[in-house]
């Protein structure tokens, strides 16, 4: 087994946990609508050099429109979600609600894309579901906008991963990549006036270092996949749990609940049964999580299944 790929996931985790501290950091402050203008406005030269590789001729008119303004209205959301429930929830509860994307990503892969998903997952969804009921405990704590914030971000980047999966391969990365952030960058400046803070230079220079984070962390994830099995890496992805766990306390001053703890370890096995089944099928699955190689929503990030689906077209 080679071990770089799941290094590198490892260390692609710590630093998207990272990039998730200034997130919160900086939300203390700030609006989510300015956190995300700024970081957008720094990643555009980022993701654009990245871009110039791509050889596939066309040009930036979207394949399928109504599909390519549904997702993108779909990422605009979770970016935004997450980047809020990152600046008001715990970093682990946080994460944990994220991590109801992969459940709910194979959920969804049955009406939208005709996927057969057998009882087994079927169950491990349900299972994993009820993890994320125990973290919300509804009737025994009250639910905050940031609750409603980290569901509606999984949620929302469910959809948008499944429709990557519907016109992927249809449409240019290119296409995918910059109308989410053309997207973000509008709207949330269009928001922005109505909540814009003077930034010192020092925060001005947190938000470039999301930016920066982000993109490296990108980086990280696809030589993750490219130098290891996806069913090893995926479940790297729950690492960040730790890094929450060490941040929250030490930075924050955070502690875990224990409601928290056990929703968290419902999530995490239910979300580790279904890849390792669909590692063990191979063939004979669809790999409704597998072929979700993307870290979950963040607007100053780039989707590396992207990437990855054009260099195995190459090869």
């Amino acid at each position: 087994m080679n071990l770089m790929g799941p290094v590198y996931a490892l260390i692609a985790f710590a630093v998207y946990a990272t990039h998730d501290v200034i997130i919160k950091t900086l939300g203390a402050s700030y609006s989510p609508f300015q956190i995300i203008f700024f970081a957008t406005l720094f990643s555009f030269p980022l993701v654009t050099f990245m871009l110039m590789r791509d050889a596939t001729p066309g040009n930036l008119r979207p394949v399928h429109p109504w599909w390519t303004l549904i997702r993108t209205s779909f990422a605009v959301i979770a970016g935004f979600s997450a980047f809020y429930a990152f600046s008001v929830l715990p970093l682990a509860q946080t994460y944990v609600l994220l991590f109801a994307t992969p459940l709910l990503i194979t959920l969804l892969s049955i009406p939208m894309l005709g996927e057969k998903v057998g009882l087994h997952r079927l169950g491990a969804v349900i299972v994993g579901l009820i993890g994320v009921v125990v973290v919300l405990q509804p009737g025994q704590t009250e639910l905050s906008l940031g609750h409603v914030a980290g569901v509606t971000s999984a949620i929302a980047n469910s959809f948008a991963s499944i429709i990557v999966r519907k016109i992927g391969q249809d449409e240019r990365p290119v296409v995918l990549m910059l109308y989410p952030m053309a997207a973000n960058f509008i709207v949330m400046g269009l928001l922005l006036i109505l909540v814009y803070k003077p930034m010192p230079l020092e925060h001005m220079g947190g938000i470039a270092v999301i930016s920066a984070l982000g993109f490296i962390a990108g980086l990280a994830l696809i030589a993750a996949y490219k130098n290891g099995d996806a069913a090893i890496v995926a479940p790297m992805q729950y690492s960040q749990i730790i890094w929450a766990t060490i941040f929250g306390y030490f930075i924050f001053g955070e502690m875990i609940e224990r409601a928290t703890m056990i929703g968290a370890g419902i999530i995490i096995l239910s979300g580790l049964y279904i890849v390792f089944r669909e590692a063990r099928l191979g063939a004979g699955s669809q790999t409704p999580v597998l072929r979700t190689r993307s870290r979950g929503p963040t607007a100053a990030s780039f989707r590396i299944s992207l990437f990855l689906r054009r260099a195995k077209q190459r090869g």
